[in-house]
């Protein structure tokens, strides 16, 4: 009480001497402000109230001194007066000179310092130990959060020249606190260990020397219980509660206990599903949407999941902000529930533009043309998933983005605003490079998959290595119609000696001459038909197998050929590169046409499929079968259009090109059949910041080819196995694979190889 006096009387006094300064009243005729250092007066001039010409009296001194106190650029503000001028004195807060940051380890110091400099504590500004404070209190609370309850943190203020300050905060992050113990008290009918699986947060397995699963986290442990919540929601407890969470720490802070209390509550079944609202469209095609049914235990997750699909299926038909609610009618004497979907469709939307943003220098028409929602049309959510699906198949963008804005003023129209960023759709590239079966491999080359924007696909080059001279051009228009139909012609010559890839002695020159075309069939299926010439000339090696030579002596060494390709390709990828979801299937029938000098076909099918298990790991399984056999006046697939298996490609870990049957003289010689089996966990590598660009993976694979025009039969005791790390890098120079593989099934002779690499293939 008497402080409170003392500091009443201050108060006073303080007033007294204002009033005796400023008692009477007079008009301002000139302003004058004493004290700056840093601040310009014309700042002072632009906060002040008064200005000349204005009276100042004992009423309206308190709101200039206020006024000049909110600026916070000042920590005392002083009024007198001589004459009719204004005296306005002030003291400046100091400047904040430096701010140093130290110890920290878990928090990153540049993102410190632009939170610091967002709550207006940076070099420059005006320092405020309020701020300094409140800094104090945010870096505990961070800290707490993750577990390290033993933090401390020292701020100096050190004062410099000029009315400056130096700010040194030093932080003692401490040791995080493990948790020793988690327990679920209340449960009957589930057990502690399986409920505590669930958990993110517990107790390591005496194994799990780098398992971090015992490093608290506030955020963590509102996850687990939001994961145990739906873990009984799910099998029928509605009524299931956490009573209690406690979290208590040792007195060192160093060990950590949780205890959840819980209330099971009863098992609820459903006892009806009804539908209600202005429905708009027919119940018939809304109830197979519902994955409920009567009788069964209620299940919130399947709840959610049809309420999703009804506002999907509402969002396809045009009711874009539809609106689906699930209403429970809770009868707990019986133990049962009656769930009511509620529909309010809204007004049904149209679109009124599509307006297309990013495309620097891809043509607005070679994006409208994948688009499946037209302007002017309902809105269809299914249609612009699959618009942007589609652009993204295309490879031409890195990134796709679709938003469906509403417009103003309107209730039943909304714009599509579709915006891409672009990606290198070409190289222009020469240079010199080696690869493991290849040798030196000297290349010149120009491909645009995008020619100057137009969406058509141009390429012409030249390889040479110690196994290939290839010279190529090919030219294709996706949209040679406009429903979609492609065209394209390629022209190449290629000479290949086939010894330099692991292969029997001999080598071949082919040049080719074609013509395809692509049909769209659906929006995921396209056939593809191809008619070329191929004159091809056959010169043994040096030490040709008695395969080759019999060869040779039956058929001659060149031959003409017409032939045609049939194919069906089936892709629902979500993207061309580094695809998530979906999956792409490949049948073709390949098959030189009578009149040709080697009649013979091959059959090829190939499914991919990607499924995503979470935002970072995609699982991956490939399959691929090929056959091939002659006929008319041959009896067999000749050799060099035989099937080859091991390496990148097929069965890694194995030497390219070596499994299967070998010639006489111990060189590979492929089979008229092969089946390969791919399993890959695919991850980023290297961040979120490659992710669109760098791809690791775990991979199993299984194959190997099968000479079934002899007497070899298909089974497990031919199949070759390996399993390791895999890369893929879709770098500036092109596609990039690395594997290191190690072989799980080999059998003895069998040429192994670990390290492998190769430039291009897909993703």
């Amino acid at each position: 009480m008497p402080s409170l006096l003392r500091i009443l009387s201050l108060i006073f006094l303080i007033s007294g001497l204002l009033f005796g300064q400023l008692a009477a009243a007079f008009v301002v005729e000139d302003i004058r402000v004493e004290g700056l250092q840093r601040i310009s007066a014309g700042t002072v001039f632009n906060y002040l109230p008064v200005k000349t010409g204005d009276e100042v009296n004992a009423g309206n001194t308190s709101q200039i001194i206020r006024t000049l106190y909110k600026t916070g650029f000042f920590k005392d503000v002083r009024l007198e007066h001589e004459g009719d001028v204004l005296i306005v004195f002030v003291r400046e807060r100091p400047a904040v000179a430096e701010i140093n940051i130290s110890g920290n380890k878990d928090l990153d110091t540049d993102r410190l310092m632009e939170g610091l400099k967002d709550i207006g504590l940076a070099e420059g500004r005006v320092f405020k130990r309020a701020l300094l404070e409140q800094v104090e209190q945010e870096l505990n609370r961070q800290y707490f959060a993750r577990g390290k309850y033993g933090v401390r943190i020292k701020s100096t203020v050190t004062p410099l020249e000029r009315n400056r300050v130096g700010l040194d905060i030093k932080i003692s992050e401490g040791l995080t606190a493990r948790i020793k113990k988690v327990n679920v008290i209340g449960n009957q009918a589930y057990d502690d260990d399986e409920l505590l699986d669930l958990f993110e947060l517990g107790v390591p397995s005496w194994y799990a020397f780098f398992s971090s699963k015992d490093k608290y986290s506030k955020q963590a442990l509102s996850g687990d219980l939001e994961t145990l919540r739906s873990f009984y929601l799910d099998r029928g407890y509605i009524d299931f509660k956490i009573e209690s969470t406690q979290v208590s720490i040792t007195p060192d802070k160093k060990d950590i206990y949780i205890t959840v209390v819980v209330n099971e509550g009863d098992v609820f079944s459903l006892s009806d599903i009804k539908l209600a609202g202005e429905l708009e469209l027919p119940q018939d095609d809304l109830f197979p949407l519902i994955h409920l049914r009567r009788g069964e235990v209620f299940s919130r997750k399947k709840l959610t999941a049809s309420a999703d699909r009804l506002s999907r299926h509402y969002s396809d038909a045009g009711y874009a902000f539809a609106n689906v609610n699930s209403i429970p009618d809770i009868d707990r004497e019986n133990l049962k529930v009656a769930i009511t979907f509620f529909v309010d469709p809204g007004k049904r939307v149209y679109v009124r533009y599509i307006n297309v943003s990013g495309n620097t220098n891809t043509r607005d028409e070679v994006l409208r043309r994948e688009l499946r929602q037209m302007e002017s049309a309902w809105f269809s959510g299914e249609k612009t998933r699959l618009s942007r699906e589609r652009l993204q198949r295309l490879g031409y963008f890195s990134d796709v983005n679709m938003e469906t804005p509403a417009v103003p003023g309107s209730t039943d129209l909304v714009d599509v605003n579709l915006g891409v960023s672009e990606a290198a759709s070409g190289s222009l590239s020469a240079g010199v490079g080696f690869s493991q079966t290849q040798g030196v491999i000297l290349n010149a080359s120009i491909s645009e998959n995008n020619f100057l924007g137009t969406g058509k696909r141009v390429s012409a080059g030249f390889d040479t290595s110690d196994a290939t001279k290839k010279l190529s051009l090919s030219y294709t228009d996706p949209y040679y119609t406009i429903d979609g139909v492609s065209q394209g012609y390629e022209m190449s010559y290629r000479k290949t000696d086939f010894s330099e890839l692991n292969v029997s002695s001999y080598s071949t020159d082919v040049g080719r001459l074609g013509i395809n075309f692509g049909i769209p069939v659906t929006e995921f299926d396209r056939l593809r038909f191809s008619l070329a010439y191929e004159n091809t000339s056959f010169f043994l090696g040096s030490s040709p197998s008695d395969e080759i030579n019999e060869f040779v002596e039956m058929n001659g060494d060149e031959f003409s050929d017409f032939e045609m390709v049939g194919s069906w390709i089936h892709d629902t990828r979500d993207r061309a590169i580094f695809p998530n979801r979906g999956g792409r299937q490949v049948f073709s029938v390949e098959a030189n046409i009578p009149g040709s000098d080697l009649q013979y076909y091959r059959i090829n099918y190939s499914n991919a499929y990607y499924f995503q298990l979470t935002n970072s790991f995609t699982l991956k399984l490939n399959g691929e079968m090929g056959y091939g056999d002659g006929y008319g006046d041959n009896d067999e697939l000749p050799f060099f259009r035989n099937f080859y298996a091991g390496g990148i490609g097929s069965v890694r870990g194995f030497e390219e090109n070596t499994l299967g049957s070998q010639d006489s003289q111990d060189d590979a010689l492929g089979a008229n059949a092969r089946i390969v089996g791919q399993m890959e966990l695919l991850f980023p590598a290297f961040g979120d910041d490659f992710k669109d660009t760098v791809r690791a993976g775990l991979f199993v694979d299984v194959g190997n080819v099968f000479d079934l025009a002899g007497d070899e039969k298909i089974e497990w005791e031919g199949f070759r196995a390996s399993t390791g790390l895999m890369l893929s890098w879709f770098s500036p120079v092109g596609a990039l694979s690395f594997s290191w593989g190690y072989p799980l099934k080999e059998e003895e002779g069998d040429d192994i190889k670990n390290l492998q690499f190769r430039i291009g293939g897909g993703f």
